[in-house]
């Protein structure tokens, strides 16, 4: 899943990005009101963490915005602002839940899970095919029986894959479907995320189709 981070300070960005990436989510972030409405203009995403002091511009004022073009996209304010006036105005203008800082990390990802699965997703729900199983709550992955814990990142390939057995994904596609925008991705950094998949749960989870990308096989006995 793709979650938009609209956070000014480097600090608390910085952690809320990670702890987002090590949950298996891609994270884009941006840090002021006028690239926060760019990216709701220009891109989709699974859901918003949005604060509400920003530069240039008010974290209210992109959320109306946004709610006059779509109602259903789950958006989670995160700011200082703690009165019961605040958090009304907040909840009022279109917020799904409202987050007072400091928070904690693994709260915020549970309401986060609670805002997307009113729309029906449901980021807890294990992903199968065949010998290849996969559970987003603990970030375990079984295949042949065999059962390991993988990174955010190699779940986050897994799961890619996973979600369209027997469909070839490039590296540029993988690349997108794993890393945010703001981040640097060396040009064999999905080859080692595959090679450590491999190392942990078997080298024939994951086929690699020469000169064209990776794909997992798909589960032939619920395709008749």
């Amino acid at each position: 899943m793709r979650i938009l981070v609209v956070e000014d300070d480097e600090l608390i960005g910085t952690a809320i990005a990670r702890a987002l990436r090590d949950a298996a989510y891609v994270a884009d972030w941006v840090m002021d009101a006028p690239s926060a409405m760019g990216a709701l203009l220009g891109h989709e995403h699974d859901a918003v963490l949005l604060d509400l002091n920003l530069p240039q511009g008010d974290g209210l004022s992109i959320l109306r915005d946004l709610r006059k073009r779509d109602a259903d996209t789950p958006v989670l304010i995160m700011t200082a602002r703690d009165g019961v006036d605040d958090r009304i105005e907040g909840l009022d203008s279109g917020a799904d839940d409202y987050l007072v800082k400091p928070f904690n990390l693994n709260e915020m990802l549970a309401r986060l899970r609670a805002a997307t699965r009113k729309l029906g997703h449901h980021p807890d729900a294990t992903l199968s095919s065949g010998k290849l199983s996969l559970d987003p709550r603990t970030l375990v992955a079984v295949y042949n029986n065999v059962e390991c814990r993988l990174s955010g990142r190699e779940f986050a390939v897994l799961r890619a894959l996973l979600s369209r057995p027997g469909i070839i994904l490039s590296r540029s596609e993988l690349e997108d479907r794993v890393y945010g925008w703001n981040e640097q991705v060396d040009s064999n950094a999905v080859e080692y995320l595959i090679h450590t998949i491999r190392k942990k749960i078997g080298h024939s989870a994951i086929r690699n189709i020469r000169g064209v990308g990776w794909m997992v096989d798909r589960d032939e006995s619920h395709a008749r």
